[in-house]
Formats: structure tokens, sequence, C-alpha cells
């Protein structure tokens, strides 16, 4: 399988910086304009399908910082930087909260191990644990208001704060036990002038909303639609794998068939699981391919390997499945 991947998808590594920005803009565009409706159209029903429309296509826009971390920034020039502005500052998801973190997710002696920050074993938890798990991402955007108005301005006037938040409060991990390291070189860089770029916004919004000059209605509609991405995101993260190992450290085969592929015939998982992460095994199977090309990876793959293949087994129907699956886990679990 993993032969077969490689030489079937040799031609498919390149990045397409066309595509790229263009898919970026768009969905950039139309999502911070359905935002604008969803605040200034007084009429109830027509506010809420266009803050629908807003999550929908600011998730999409957010997504592109799982793709900032395997690209080669050459490779499609300015686009880390594009997207901190369009998104990762106004939604105060900064690029430095998942680059350098999200790598180790994908080292094969960490995957599925305490020093994974991305894996928790909720498949052999207590069934409780998967509504609070989703429930807590409704806090994220207060949370990361708090992180960037409040916190980053004290962490630097206190040192002793400053090695705290570094190491607890900067990632987006899912592992409580994870601790990050200080950033080193040209990401430490990226930290900075992202961590006070986005501090200044959250200062600036508190400070808007504080003296009235924007309304708490507008920013409680943001605080919804930006709620609403952390809730499908936490949602998608819930289904990408199967959560159950126990931690010991596992082969590549394993890894991949932890992940889950959601692909055609279903169409769902193109809102809960765009810009490729609808084909999560493949991609830690070939993390180097961009996302544009999972879709034909996927096909000649499929169309490749025998039916008794490995690659098979990763592939799922929907999402109602995999939650049932894993909500089936859990409740075995507590059964023995």
């Amino acid at each position: 399988m993993l032969r077969a991947a490689a030489e079937l998808t040799r031609d498919l590594h390149a990045p397409r910086p066309l595509v790229y920005w263009a898919d970026l803009l768009a969905s950039a565009t139309i999502g911070y304009a359905a935002l604008a409706a969803a605040i200034l159209i007084p009429a109830i029903g027509w506010a809420l399908l266009a803050g629908a429309v807003a999550v929908l296509a600011l998730y999409r826009a957010g997504s592109f910082i799982h793709e900032l971390t395997h690209i080669k920034h050459s490779a499609v020039p300015g686009f880390r930087l594009g997207w901190n502005l369009l998104v990762g500052v106004p939604m105060m998801v900064p690029s430095f909260l998942y680059e350098g973190v999200h790598t180790l997710h994908h080292a094969r002696t960490r995957y599925g191990t305490v020093e994974d920050p991305e894996y928790l074993p909720l498949a052999l938890m207590k069934p409780w644990t998967l509504p609070l798990f989703i429930a807590a991402s409704l806090l994220a955007p207060v949370a990361l208001l708090f992180r960037f108005g409040v916190i980053t301005p004290l962490a630097a006037l206190f040192p002793a704060l400053r090695d705290t938040v570094v190491a607890r409060y900067s990632a987006l991990s899912i592992n409580p036990a994870f601790v990050r390291r200080p950033p080193e070189g040209p990401l430490a860089r990226q930290w900075r002038w992202q961590a006070a770029a986005c501090s200044a916004w959250a200062i600036t919004l508190l400070t808007l909303v504080a003296t009235g000059t924007v309304a708490l209605r507008a920013f409680l509609i943001f605080l919804a639609v930006a709620a609403g991405v952390a809730v499908i995101n936490q949602v998608r993260t819930l289904v990408a794998h199967l959560w159950e190992n126990e931690g010991e450290a596992m082969s590549v085969t394993a890894q991949f068939l932890d992940s889950v592929n959601v692909p055609p015939p279903a169409m769902l998982p193109q809102l809960w699981a765009p810009v490729g992460l609808r084909y999560h095994a493949l991609h830690h199977l070939l993390p180097g391919l961009p996302y544009h090309a999972l879709a034909e990876a996927h096909r000649r793959l499929s169309a490749t390997l025998a039916p008794d293949s490995p690659y098979h087994r990763a592939n799922y129907a929907g999402l109602p499945g995999l939650v049932d699956r894993l909500v089936g886990s859990t409740m075995t679990r507590r059964g023995r």
C-alpha cells in the first residue's frame, strides 16, 4: 500500500497557488459578507440563514491553517501572510497556534501517544466525554478573546507568566498533557507579530463594544458565528480518527487504519470536512500531498489496490455511522 501510494501520486505533489488563493479569497469573501448580512438583516429567519452561510464559509477559509503546516511556503508565496491577515487574526486563530504543533501529530513515533498534541483515546473513555468534548468548543471564541486581549499583554510584562502561556496556552491541541516548547528561528518571529496583531485586534474589539461603538448585538452574532465554526471543527475532529489507541507507538499501517476517509458518493463531507479533510486517512499516508490532489490520489489508489488492501478499510460512508461507532465504543467500554 505504501509503495503504491508513493508511485501512483508522484506527479501530484506540487501545490497550485492559483487554486489556493482563489479558494481562500472566495471562502473569506462569502464568509464575511454573510456575517455582515447576519448582523444587518433585521428579519430573524434570513439572519439565521446568513449566519449559517458565514459559519460554513469561514470554516472552510479557516481550514487552510492545516495546509499551512504542510506546504512549503515558497511554493505558494505570501499565502501564510495572506491567510493570517484574512482569517487568522480576525478570527483569533493565528497560524502559530498550529505550526510546529500539527507536525508532531504526524511523527511516526508520537502518533497516538501522550506526546501527540492532537490525540485522545476517546473511544476508550467514558460516554459523557463526547458531549463535553463538543460543548467545550462553544467557549472557544471567548477563550481566544481572553487569551489575546488579556493574557498576551500580561505575558509581555511578566516573564514567568510568558513561560506558562507558551507551554500551556499556545497550541490548538486536544491533549491536556501536551506541553509546547518555546519557538525558535523563523517561527519565533512569526509568533511575535501574529500574537501582537491578535492582541491589538482583541483589545480594539473589546474597547469598541465597551464604548458602544460596536453594538452588543453585532458582537454577539460575531461570537456565535465563531462558536459555530469551532463546533463544526470539533465534530470533524471527533470523527477524524477512531481514537482506539491506548498510548503505545503504532505502525504506519495501524496509524492509517486509525484514521478516516469519507469519500464520495457522500456529499455532506464537502461542508463539514472541507479542504481535503474528508481524506484524512489518505492525508496521514501522504501528508505532503496538497488538498486539491487528494481526490485524484484516492481515485487512483481505489482503482489500483486489490479489494483486500488495508486502504479500503479506512473508508467510511458518512458522519452518522462514524459517530455511532464512536458512541458504541464508549458504551462498550463502560460495560467492561
